[in-house]
């Protein structure tokens, strides 16, 4: 793992209860109101900005925040069914004059009809290149400079109970350099080393009987992604897969346990290193640096214990008006990346940890999370960490 010092300026009790809301259905009773796992409740449309300041040699001192939009699409004529849409927003800028944005949409329509999500991101941001394979080195990483800009939509439409189908489309365009001649990123060849660009059209079909999208309770979650990409829109024609799937059970009133699956795989005569499949991020085999292992395929499996710890407590301080409530988490996984004819169950590595969640908008089930996790530990060198803070659930 990079070395990295974050401080994050939470103020979750002054920030959560000085945030924006409004009322999109008529306040409900008290009585009404019963409480996280319902269904129907008061519907508010909520605002949180999360700062964050961080450091590490390669980027310097960073300074950044997540803001998190909340809302309802159908406040004019409201369906209790409906989920709730977000917008997100995290840009970050470094003392070294490197600059990131990342714009995400998750919208749904009245009723959960629609389903559309987006993501425009722009980054030129320094990163570690570890080389391709499931038994790379710390000690041989690179510092390579890169330069990315990212446009992604997908949109599906329910086509029967709780089926939908759509389409999406990705487009990508990185730039790659590096001044550091150390480590394996100028000795090893790479397709498209400096760069390229691709343009991947895809099918989607999924399944989704979840009681919520936030902090879900129960049902299941399947997604099937297959895209193209066609030469004339991209340097090299490619194919894609993605199938990943989640499924939640309530063991007590107040537990739940998730499991959740991922796999991908790129094919195709030249792969382009920067598109191929990169273990580890803060929603699925935690503790790995991203893109520390990285090839044509990747599988991977998590199981989440969550429990709800409600302290019946009412806060009101100046504008401070809350009752807070929290959950806790334990979660382990597994997962490996591997070309196409090198599958081998040795190459799996472990993930496990646990965290805490803050529900900042109960009747949504948002949340902020902070996970600590752990991953394998190669001889001569340091276990494989991270402490991650985001907002939202890992799935």
């Amino acid at each position: 793992m990079r070395k990295n010092l974050h401080i994050s300026a939470l103020l979750v009790l002054s920030a959560t209860g000085a945030m924006a809301q409004q009322d999109s259905v008529s306040r409900k009773t008290s009585s009404q109101q019963q409480g996280l796992y319902d269904s129907v409740g008061v519907r508010k449309s909520s605002f949180f900005p999360l700062p964050v300041l961080g450091y590490s040699q390669e980027k310097g001192l960073e300074i950044g925040a997540a803001m998190l939009y909340s809302f309802y699409t159908d406040n004019k004529n409201p369906d209790h069914t409906t989920r709730n849409s977000t917008l997100n927003l995290i840009p970050a800028i470094t003392t070294e004059k490197q600059f990131k944005i990342d714009l995400k949409a998750n919208i749904w329509t009245r009723a959960n009809t629609w389903h559309f999500k987006g993501n425009l991101r722009y980054q030129n941001y320094p990163l570690y290149f570890f080389g391709i394979g499931d038994t790379t080195r710390h000690d041989t990483r690179s510092l390579v400079d890169n330069i990315r800009y990212k446009v992604q939509l997908e949109g599906e439409r329910r086509v029967s109970g709780h089926f939908y189908v759509g389409a999406s489309i990705l487009y990508q365009h990185d730039t790659y350099s590096s001044s550091d001649n150390k480590g394996i990123y100028n000795t090893m060849p790479l397709v498209d080393k400096d760069g390229g660009y691709v343009t991947f059209l895809g099918l989607t079909g999924i399944f989704d009987n979840r009681d919520k999208e936030n902090y879900t309770r129960h049902g299941w979650w399947l997604r099937l992604n297959v895209a193209y990409a066609p030469s004339f829109l991209s340097k090299h024609p490619l194919f894609k897969l993605e199938a990943q799937g989640s499924h939640f059970v309530p063991i007590s009133p107040k537990s739940t346990i998730g499991f959740n699956g991922l796999f991908q795989s790129l094919q195709g005569k030249q792969l382009p290193f920067y598109l191929l499949p990169e273990m580890g991020n803060d929603n699925i085999m935690r503790g790995y640096y991203t893109g520390r292992y990285r090839d044509q395929n990747y599988l991977a499996g998590q199981a989440e214990y969550r429990y709800l710890i409600d302290p019946k407590m009412h806060i009101h301080i100046w504008f401070v008006d809350i009752k807070p409530k929290f959950a806790l988490a334990a979660f382990a996984g597994t997962g490996s990346v591997f070309s196409n004819h090198d599958f081998s169950l040795a190459g799996f590595k472990p993930s496990y940890g646990a965290g805490i969640r803050y529900f900042y908008d109960e009747n949504s089930r948002l949340t902020i999370r902070i996970d600590y996790a752990v991953g394998e530990k190669h001889t001569g060198e340091a276990r494989q960490k991270g402490l991650y803070l985001s907002l939202a659930e890992a799935f």
